[in-house]
């Protein structure tokens, strides 16, 4: 598995988003082998569209001479071996292009998703889901797509033009110069519409990026808007969206339309030209030219300003791939990543965290979220964090997890700074069970063993037994193999979490993170989880970010943050003594006096 891994992120400094038909080209090469055969097949199997006008041209001019029939049939059996040789080839140049199609894809999208999991959590408070959806799904297929699509008009386009320009200099080598008219035609034509192209396409997949984001927040939105009858609101926000979506998208169309048109009409007329300037010379007998070889001429102009023609008019695909390599490209050189490369790899965790005069403020804000925190938690320690809302006790704990740097001081961990160390070894030993519990699409078995290798049914069962999970797990139709739907719609919130709880137990970690895991859950079912995280907290070191002061009464100490500072620690008795703010959060949460 690291082996693959390695090999997507080779692919990374392939794609340059300044340079993006460069750089698909350089992900084309990496399979040459394959791309050489599937060249060479084409090759071959295009050979009857270059060579049939001149049998064409040939059976013509025997007529027009009164030749034998045995010379026609002679011919046509050349053609019919050309044309047999088609198919088989065809095959060949299908199944190898399209393994290099696909792979490209699949290498793409691997490296987008690599690199995506190397990215800090701000690229993604950045981000929407959808977005990144989009980036990984549509993008990599639009490339896939303009590949597909693309390749095959402007290789048969170029065999017609190497075919047609070899049998012109063989036959009538006078008539070469004419052409030279069409291939500058066409890139002019390409040329003139290229930088109007990319500006359109790329307003098109900006509208189409901010519409699937917007999507996907009514999708999410749905509990809420139909709670306050909010449906038409809703639906009249994204409306708008796809209001900016159909303009983008009729203006590109526009575009492309004019494309379509000033191609044909170019190429056509220039095929006409070529007709008559051949059948004008042969009349005139300024070049000695057969009526076999009129035919010729006029027919390979033909498919030369047909081929161009379908070139031209595929602009629009290649401009939505070229554009989506673009698109790729922002994700893979997006330098906000977690730096962990080289950096110390941690093999044991004690669990004793000094936080040392720490100080955090995010990008674009205007004051600190923590200020000057120092705190010292010992191995085996339960301390809670409580505070109101924006005290920034989320903030601290995300700190200690890695997912967001102090701007000024340090964090140890066992006496080991973790700015030096590699995070993703240090949360080897880290379980974390959050205020909603994130549940895939698969059954419990899979939900609990998330991201180990085979373990034992035994040691799952274990883990739900201890998250007070079991008995309702045991009571499902299909037991640990019922999938759990989707987000696991298909339980409650309490069942959620204690799978998220058996989870965090199945991997026996030294440090346990706790963020509000029981404030969205009603009292029967916070009472069943907080017996579970009770016996999930033993023995470890359990920082608890939390809502409901009744739920952290039991931690060895608990830290009182107001507006980013620390103002008081101390037991939840001791600190109901000082009457001081944790006794004013817990009066307003009884309903009593403050004490």
């Amino acid at each position: 598995m690291r082996r693959k891994a390695l090999t997507y992120t080779s692919d990374l400094d392939r794609v340059d988003g300044a340079h993006p038909v460069r750089s698909l080209l350089r992900l084309l090469g990496t399979q040459p082998r394959r791309l050489t055969v599937a060249l060479y097949a084409f090759a071959v199997k295009e050979i009857p569209l270059w060579f049939l006008p001149v049998i064409t041209g040939a059976v013509i001019d025997i007529v027009a001479e009164a030749g034998s029939v045995p010379s026609v049939l002679l011919w046509f059996a050349l053609a019919a071996v050309l044309l047999a040789q088609n198919y088989p080839h065809h095959i060949v140049y299908t199944r190898h292009f399209m393994t290099v199609v696909r792979g490209l894809g699949a290498r793409l999208r691997n490296a987008l998703v690599e690199h995506l999991q190397g990215l800090s959590i701000g690229y993604y408070a950045r981000s929407s889901a959808a977005l990144v959806q989009s980036k990984v799904v549509r993008d990599v297929e639009n490339v896939e797509l303009m590949l597909q699509q693309v390749t095959h008009p402007l290789l048969s386009a170029l065999m017609v033009l190497v075919g047609a320009v070899t049998m012109t200099a063989i036959k009538v080598p006078e008539f070469l110069p004419v052409y030279a008219l069409a291939i500058p035609t066409a890139l002019v034509i390409r040329r003139t519409m290229a930088r109007r192209s990319r500006s359109r396409n790329e307003l098109f997949r900006r509208e189409m990026e901010s519409f699937a984001t917007q999507v996907g927040e009514m999708a999410s939105l749905i509990p809420v808007t139909r709670a306050h009858g909010l449906e038409r609101t809703a639906a009249t926000r994204v409306a708008s969206g796809a209001d900016e979506v159909r303009r983008a998208a009729f203006n590109l169309d526009m575009l492309n339309g004019r494309v379509a048109s000033v191609s044909w009409v170019a190429m056509q007329f220039l095929g006409v030209c070529c007709l008559v300037l051949a059948a004008v010379v042969s009349l005139t007998g300024f070049i000695t030219i057969t009526p076999g070889e009129v035919v010729l001429l006029s027919t390979y102009f033909g498919l030369l300003t047909q081929g161009l023609t379908q070139v031209l008019n595929l602009v629009p695909v290649t401009a939505r791939g070229v554009e989506s390599m673009r698109s790729i490209a922002e994700v893979l050189s997006e330098p906000d990543l977690e730096a962990n490369e080289g950096k110390r790899t941690v093999d044991d965790v004690q669990g004793r965290l000094q936080i040392e005069h720490v100080t955090h403020r995010y990008p674009e804000s205007g004051e600190d979220a923590l200020t000057g925190v120092d705190l010292e938690v010992r191995s085996g320690e339960t301390v809670a964090f409580v505070g109101s809302s924006g005290s920034g006790k989320s903030t601290l704990l995300n700190l200690v997890l890695g997912f967001v740097r102090p701007s000024s001081g340090r964090i140890l961990l066992d006496g080991r700074d973790m700015a030096g160390l590699d995070l993703r070894t240090v949360r080897r030993f880290v379980s974390v069970v959050p205020q909603e519990s994130v549940l895939f699409e698969g059954t419990v078995r899979e939900n609990v063993a998330y991201g180990l290798v085979e373990p034992s049914d035994e040691r799952v069962v274990g883990a739900l037994r201890d998250a007070n999970a079991w008995d309702f797990v045991s009571a499902l139709p299909e037991g640990l193999d019922t999938v759990v739907g989707q987000r696991g719609a298909r339980l409650s919130g309490g069942q959620r979490q204690r799978l998220a709880i058996a989870r965090a137990l199945v991997r026996d970690p030294r440090m346990l993170f706790l963020d509000e895991a029981t404030s969205a859950l009603d009292p029967e079912a916070e009472a069943t989880v907080r017996d579970a995280l009770n016996r999930l907290m033993r023995g470890r070191t359990t920082l608890v970010v939390a809502h409901r002061l009744s739920t952290i009464r039991q931690a060895d100490r608990i830290v009182v943050l107001d507006r980013g500072r620390v103002v008081e620690v101390g037991s939840h008795d001791e600190l109901l003594g000082l009457g001081g703010r944790y006794a004013t959060l817990h009066a307003a949460q009884e309903g009593g006096p403050s004490a």
